[in-house]
């Protein structure tokens, strides 16, 4: 009596190989955007609880991040993409901008981020 083998073919193998690999390649794609995008959020909520935030001036607050997210090497964030707004006891930070990277061919991936932090003298708000 013959055994029939039991297995993945040649065939069934390279083209679960090449969905890994695709799905592997996107990840690459959009893992530094998000890594950005949570260097934003760590930047904003460092910066909320730095002592007497909420009194300085919006100059001064817009350098302090921008000192945060130099050293996490963020790139994509301009300084028109930050607004600060008078609130209460403070100021509200809203940081949006856009991320887009070549994925295959002429498709694009385009992440779109928003963040906002509240900087009070209360400390820490979102």
């Amino acid at each position: 009596m013959k055994q029939k083998q039991k297995g993945m073919t040649l065939l069934g193998f390279v083209i679960v190989l090449s969905v890994v690999g695709f799905a592997a390649y996107i990840l690459m794609k959009l893992f530094p955007m998000y890594s950005e995008y949570y260097s934003v959020r760590q930047a904003l909520k460092g910066l909320a609880q730095e002592p007497g935030i909420a009194t300085q001036d919006p100059a001064r607050i817009q350098d302090l991040f921008f000192r945060r997210l130099y050293i996490s090497y963020s790139e994509n964030v301009k300084k028109e993409h930050v607004k600060l707004r008078r609130i209460d006891n403070g100021w509200q930070m809203d940081v949006n901008y856009e991320i887009r990277r070549p994925l295959v061919g002429n498709l694009d991936v385009v992440g779109k981020f928003n963040a906002s932090q509240a900087l009070t003298r209360s400390g820490a708000g979102e």
